[in-house]
């Protein structure tokens, strides 16, 4: 490490960050925290309350602190594109765009202006460099419950050597206990679970508002055409859905597709749920540059998900095909592919 170098530390006002940032003043750096502001919630890692927590913590290690207004570039860039995904009858996920471009976007370009040596984050993911391949490496962090690599494939392969992440070799219990001996307030303080600027979960009634469009009851149907029921609106409903239906059915039906075109929600059996093959677009590779072969893999189509084997083919256009050995249960337009070797992120996109 250089003398002086110094290190720009990403503060949620939780007890990832705030260990994070003493982990690094353990190496040596010289550390400013930042908090973004992005929306005006009571709780999250966009919230004043955060930025509070984050002003307190970066006192009690006596570091100086920073509250980034990016509430406009985040509406535009990651709260539009949500609403707009969700009413193309796709599933998006905005913690994979925030990362991409908030956390690891605007927060890089921060990193640089104020000649920051690293952006340093509260991740569960690790960066390393292999000397064998003459590049830094995308990793999987090693307490598997708690890993992040998944939410983190859209990073920039030219970004790794800036990024860091102290969690990455260590379990949520070693990082709880070590804010505890620190005398940290937030040492027990929860974890956020829910999309930041949709706290109750209640993804339709936000994009209603949001817009300010409505949408209508419309038919729920089997794949023939069948009609089961009146929907109480297709925003409302995501592939694998089974509850909160509102139908009387002899026996358990899921939502396997959603026809925007025709206002209609299509119902089938668990078993039909399973498919073997996804088409993913806006790619981004990590590991390598983009694959010109098809390659075999491991890939996975949730974040808690296990990964599954899988041969992944390039296509003209741009896209990949990627195909399971096992079928995979409730692919989702919208959400991610991120493809895997060993503890090793490839890369991923999006699912067509």
């Amino acid at each position: 490490m250089k003398e002086n170098a110094k290190a720009l530390i990403a503060m949620s006002g939780g007890v990832d960050s705030s260990v994070a940032l003493h982990l690094m003043q353990k190496e040596g750096f010289d550390c400013l925290g930042v908090t973004m502001k992005l929306y005006e919630i009571e709780s999250g890692c966009a919230s004043s309350s955060a930025a509070n927590d984050g002003a307190a913590v970066a006192a009690h290690f006596g570091i100086p602190f920073e509250v980034l207004d990016y509430s406009e570039a985040f509406r535009c860039e990651v709260m539009d594109s949500f609403a707009e995904t969700y009413m193309a009858g796709k599933t998006p996920n905005p913690c994979i765009e925030c990362n991409a471009t908030m956390k690891f976007g605007r927060l890089m370009e921060c990193r640089a202006k104020k000649d920051c040596d690293c952006l340093v984050t509260g991740h569960y993911a690790r960066v390393e460099y292999d000397e064998e391949k003459s590049r830094y490496l995308l990793k999987k962090g090693l307490d598997e419950t708690k890993d992040q690599s998944y939410v983190l494939y859209r990073l920039k392969a030219e970004d790794l050597p800036f990024i860091r992440f102290p969690l990455g070799k260590y379990s949520k219990s070693e990082i709880r206990e070590i804010a505890e001996n620190l005398g940290l307030f937030n040492a027990k303080k929860k974890d956020s679970q829910d999309i930041c600027f949709v706290p109750d979960g209640d993804y339709a009634s936000f994009i209603e508002k949001y817009t300010g469009k409505s949408f209508p009851e419309g038919e729920f149907v089997t794949g023939d055409g069948t009609v089961l029921g009146t929907h109480k609106g297709i925003i409302r409903y995501t592939i694998g859905q089974r509850k909160g239906l509102g139908l009387s059915l002899p026996a358990p039906l899921y939502v396997c597709e959603k026809r925007m075109d025709t206002n209609q929600v299509v119902l089938c059996s668990n078993e039909e749920l399973f498919t073997d093959t996804l088409y993913a677009e806006a790619l981004n590779w990590i590991a390598f540059d983009a694959p010109k072969e098809a390659f075999h893999c491991k890939a996975k189509v949730r974040y808690k998900q296990k990964e599954a084997d899988a041969y992944v083919e390039p296509l003209p256009d741009g896209t990949v095909k990627v195909v399971f050995t096992e079928p995979q249960r409730g692919i989702t337009p919208g959400q991610a592919v991120v493809f895997y070797e060993e503890d090793i992120v490839l890369g991923g996109g999006r699912i067509m």
